[in-house]
Parts: structure tokens; sequence; C-alpha cells
């Protein structure tokens, strides 16, 4: 038997979640399928909960910073069992209440691994289910290591669901995950090392203000090992060891938890999509300016599945299911504007972004001015103990247009929204200088940085 919708969107996430509902709510019958639990990344296995186990070490820090300044940090320490239990309750309630909510919707839940069988058909399970439209939205998941143990070497899934800590945790890859889990172990009170292939981690971030990242990460007794090209792990009979090359030398490196930092990958491998005539490849989904598939025109695709010019990021994916959602309903003529949209990696202090590196700004050939501050004597960070904390600034000469600005230090994940406002809204240099916020804030101290 083969069930007929309007709509069949696979994934549960961000980007899923705004496609179906807002079609669902234009009168369509929608069926979403998802063969995790219901609630995405974002909610149940990313940015929420990795900011929920943030609370604890950034609790930790600050007390740790103002020793000798009024406070004694010596009895603070975290209970990782608890701080677990603390994440769950946020976490464990999501896929029954997503799951609800779609069905109170009006909306048929699919459980299972789907698979394309045509151009307009999906089975999941044992079930057919035939759309008009097929949205993918699958998400993504970590990238094959393709190394002998791999089998040993846990997910950022995983570690979201520790019950313990071990003593000795090591991160494969220099990004995101790889530094804000270090962040988080090293203050819970476990030794981290992290080892990327590159000179410099996070390299998506301004180099000067990874540099002093780096630092702030050495003074809390995370190791940072670069050029290494891991070659394998292997159980040892204390824990783990990784092999890895280190500019021809072999290394090797002793740890009771291996994490896999090392990027993700588009989660499409299962879908069979060659027999839905959908193109796909190492970036995803292949789509137009309206997010629709290039080769099957009934398929879309949205989030960290479609191979767009959107970072992989939760205001991304709600930005392409927008404007999926807008195509579908309405015809094609959304298209996803992703002018600054700010990003942060969320270590202690936290390191954010938005708009373009002084490097690109060099290779566009722009005329611009770029401003360092340090700002590590200015009262916002004096007041906290911190002693890490700079900004860039990149202005366009002439129009005084905002470029990019880049932020490490207290509260910086929170003002890079303000640039990335004024990026977005078209505000220039003398708009932030004449902008007036409370006294003392982060945001007083915008205007100084231009």
């Amino acid at each position: 038997m083969t069930q007929e919708f309007d709509l069949i969107v696979i994934g549960t996430g961000t980007a899923a979640a705004t496609v179906a509902g807002q079609c669902r709510k234009a009168g369509w019958s929608v069926a979403i399928i998802d063969e995790l639990p219901f609630g995405g990344t974002c909610a149940l296995r990313g940015c929420d909960p990795k900011k929920m186990l943030r609370r604890g070490p950034e609790i930790i820090d600050a007390a740790t910073l103002m020793d000798s300044r009024g406070i004694v940090p010596g009895a603070i320490h975290i209970d990782w069992s608890a701080l677990m239990t603390f994440k769950r309750s946020f976490t464990d309630p999501i896929p029954e209440k997503r799951e609800k909510s779609s069905a109170d919707r009006g909306m048929t839940t699919c459980h299972g691994t789907a698979r394309c069988t045509d151009r307009n058909t999906v089975m999941v399970g044992g079930n057919q289910l035939r759309g008009r439209h097929i949205v993918v939205a699958s998400g993504a998941k970590p990238r094959p290591l393709g190394i002998p143990g791999q089998e040993l070497v846990t997910t950022s899934n995983e570690f979201l669901e520790l019950e313990a800590l071990p003593r000795r945790v090591l991160l494969i890859g220099g990004g995101y995950i790889s530094f804000e889990f270090a962040h988080i172990a090293a203050r819970a009170g476990a030794t981290a090392t992290v080892l990327t292939r590159s000179q410099r981690p996070l390299t998506a971030f301004d180099p000067d203000l990874v540099d002093r990242l780096l630092d702030r990460s050495k003074a809390v007794g995370i190791s940072f090992q670069p050029y290494a090209d891991v070659e394998g792990v292997e159980q040892t009979a204390t824990g783990m060891r990784v092999r890895a090359l280190v500019q021809g030398k072999a290394m090797s490196f002793e740890a009771d938890l291996i994490i896999h930092g090392a990027g993700r990958v588009p989660a499409i491998d299962t879908l069979e999509l060659d027999k839905a005539d959908v193109r796909a490849g190492k970036k995803g989904v292949e789509v137009n300016e309206y997010l629709q598939s290039t080769s099957n025109p009934s398929v879309y695709a949205a989030g960290d599945v479609a191979a767009t010019a959107g970072s992989p990021l939760t205001p991304v994916a709600n930005l392409e299911g927008q404007a999926v959602a807008t195509n579908l309903l309405e015809g094609n003529h959304a298209k996803p504007d992703y002018t600054g949209i700010p990003s942060a990696v969320f270590t202690i202090p936290a390191l954010a972004r938005v708009g373009i590196l002084e490097d690109e700004a060099r290779e566009h050939g722009l005329n611009f001015t770029c401003k360092f501050t340090d700002m590590a004597g200015w009262f916002t960070t004096r007041r906290i103990g911190e002693t890490h904390s700079a900004a860039k600034v990149l202005t366009e000469n002439g129009t005084g247009r905002i470029l990019g600005a880049h932020l490490l230090g207290p509260e910086s994940s929170e003002l890079i929204n303000m640039f990335a406002l004024a990026m977005r809204s078209g505000l220039k240099v003398h708009d932030l200088k004449n902008f007036i916020s409370a006294y003392p804030s982060a945001a007083s101290d915008i205007g100084y940085l231009i």
C-alpha cells in the first residue's frame, strides 16, 4: 500500500521542522521521517546540550579567575554525573514533545531509515510513501576517519551522554567540537589533548585571535599538537593509544577517551538518492539558488545536507528551511541571504566572528581598514579577571560598511550579534559609533572597536 502526501520531509531538525510546519499550516499533507529520535542535531546532540554542559566549566573558570580577588574557589568542583542529569532535563523530553507536536498538527510521523525508490517515492521500513515534493534535511554525521581502530573513537554524540568523564581525554581534529569539548573536559578535571593536521586550529576564525585562544587554552592545561596526521588507534593495558605522524616523525599519545572532532559530512549515504535522480557530492545535495535539486525539480534540500554557500549552523538551517517552504508554497523566488550570519566557538572565553576575514578582504581587493584592539586591560575584561580578550573589526574605506568583526573574550558570543545586526541592516561605522548602550556593559565597548 502506498501513502500519498503533498510533502515528504526526511529529517526532524531545524530545517526539516521549519519546512514541515509551514507547509502543514498551509494545508498540505505532510509526512516527516527520522531514523533517530525526533529533534535533530542542535537540540539533542549538538548546540543545546553542549551549551548545557559548558555551564559548569564556566562557573569553575569564573571562580578561578577571581581567586585572590575576593573569591576562594577551592571548594568548587564539577559533579559530572549531576551535570549530565541537568543536561538531560532539557534534552530527554524533546523527542516525545517534537513528535507529539507534529502529530497534533496533522503530520504523519515515521521512524526508520528513509530510502528513495524513484523520483517521488520513499520507503521507510515496509511503508511506501509517495510525495509531490520531497525535502531532504537529514543533517550531518561524523566524517569517517578511515584509520585502523576507528571503532574505538567516541563520537560527539556519545561524549554528550557520558556517565563519567575519564581522566585523560584526547580529541582528533582542530575544529569547533574538539576545542569546545577540550575546554569542558579541562575545567571538569581531565587532561585534554587536541591533535590537528594543520598548523593552526579553528581555521574559520581570525588567526591572531586563535593564537590568543591557544595561549588561554594552554593556561588551563589543554595541550595542542599541530601537524599531527593520525594513523591509527589501539587498545592498551591502561587505556588507548593514538599513533600519529608529526612532520615525518612517528609519535604516540596515551588516553582513556578519544573523541572524534575531525569534521562532519552530509548524512545522505543511506538515502539512495541516485534512485530519485538526485545528484549529490561530498558537500551534499546539489541545489540551485532556490535550494531545489539540480536534477530532480520535485526535490529540495536544506541545512547541513545541502551543498550551499551557507555554513553548517542552526540559523542557516532555519534560513534555508524558510526559503524552501516559501518556494514550495509560492513557487521559486526565495533565495537565502547569508549576509551577516555570526558564529561562535564556545570555548572559555568564546571566540566569535561575522563577515569576512582580513585575508579574504585582501583577496577580494577591497579598500578597507582593519582595527585590532587588545582588550585585556579593559574594564569589561578586568572586571571578571579574564586575561585574554581582543577584537578585530574590518570596515570599508569610503562607505563605512562593516565587512567583518572578530571577537575573543567575555560576552563575545553576544556582542557579535550587534555587528551581525549592523551588517544585515546596512548600518555603517558612524551608526555604531553613535549607538548608546547601557553602561557599563559589553555593548558599550562597540564604539571603541571600530
